[in-house]
């Protein structure tokens, strides 16, 4: 990868949290709300939560109100209404729709066992088979296979080409929506135009540009932080049972995560309250200072 991006401030900035409700907050996804918050205020823009709880077999109940929660406990105030994707179906319906009037929607058959076995790449098996695409899961067919984007701490990214080019799910076979057609609808919809939050979303990104370009959107920034794994490849998640934040003494996972995104910590943080050590942070932080890595190894503990 090239060196890291310049960044440049960035006007009228909207950005957002996006966690999905499968459990509390962990070091991992501090670091993506902590990050993108303080180049959202850093920027003078706007910090905004939505909760992607599209995927409702992986939801546990009361674990959005959690994440909320802490978000405030960690004095991260979101500047407008929360938006759950559960909430506008009608929407991504009539996206979807307009997709299939203009044949770019396709149903498909094929089950995960069946691409795994051929290399884990869809080849458009089911793309002239005119499958019902009320029953079937729906593909799109690739029209902006983007191989490469820019990305504010990760430098020049490039992708595999045959990824690139994959028609990709938009809606499952069970009829739920898939995320890579949800996430970019929503972006749309609220106005997101810089867009901070972990490495292992890079992959996904490509998909997303080429999306935006389909629904004739601009492209928004985009800037993915180094993931904290406990060792290389075995990043901290909900999955790996991660385990949750403190709410109640948030002030050394929070120092924690000023020193991993590469804020000049300093000894006298400590004697701040909550909110004086966010003003600290939105002061200092700078995407500059990320470190450009696509993970970075911690304790499964980590403290001030």
């Amino acid at each position: 990868m090239s060196p890291t991006a310049v960044t440049t401030p960035l006007r009228d900035y909207r950005g957002r949290f996006a966690p999905s409700p499968s459990g509390p907050l962990h070091f991992g996804s501090l670091v993506a709300a902590v990050g993108s918050y303080l180049d959202a205020k850093a920027n003078q823009g706007k910090w905004l939560v939505r909760i992607e709880d599209i995927d409702t077999t992986r939801v546990i109940k009361n674990a959005d109100s959690d994440i909320l929660n802490t978000l405030q406990a960690y004095a991260l105030y979101w500047d407008e209404s929360i938006i759950y994707q559960t909430q506008r179906l009608p929407l991504y319906q009539d996206i979807t729709h307009s997709l299939l009037k203009q044949n770019l929607v396709y149903g498909c058959t094929c089950t995960r066992k069946k691409i795994k076995a051929i290399g884990g790449i869809y080849q458009g098996h089911c793309k002239a088979l005119n499958h019902n695409t009320q029953s079937s899961a729906l593909r799109l067919a690739q029209q902006h296979p983007t191989t490469q984007f820019n990305d504010l701490i990760q430098g020049n990214v490039e992708v595999d080409s045959a990824l690139a080019h994959e028609d990709y799910l938009i809606k499952r076979s069970d009829g739920l929506f898939a995320y890579q057609l949800v996430v970019v609808v929503d972006d749309i919809d609220q106005g997101i135009n810089r867009i901070v939050r972990g490495a292992d979303l890079i992959e996904p990104t490509a998909r997303q540009i080429s999306l935006f370009k389909q629904l004739n959107s601009p492209v928004p920034e985009f800037a993915h932080l180094p993931l904290a794994v406990t060792k290389p490849g075995f990043k901290l998640s909900k999955q790996n049972y991660a385990p949750a934040i403190s709410q109640q003494n948030p002030k050394p996972a929070l120092v924690s995560a000023f020193k991993f995104l590469g804020l000049p910590v300093i000894a006298d943080l400590i004697d701040l309250n909550i909110e004086q050590l966010i003003d600290w942070g939105i002061k200092n932080f700078s995407l500059k200072q990320v470190p450009q890595a696509s993970e970075i190894q911690i304790s499964q503990h980590p403290t001030s």
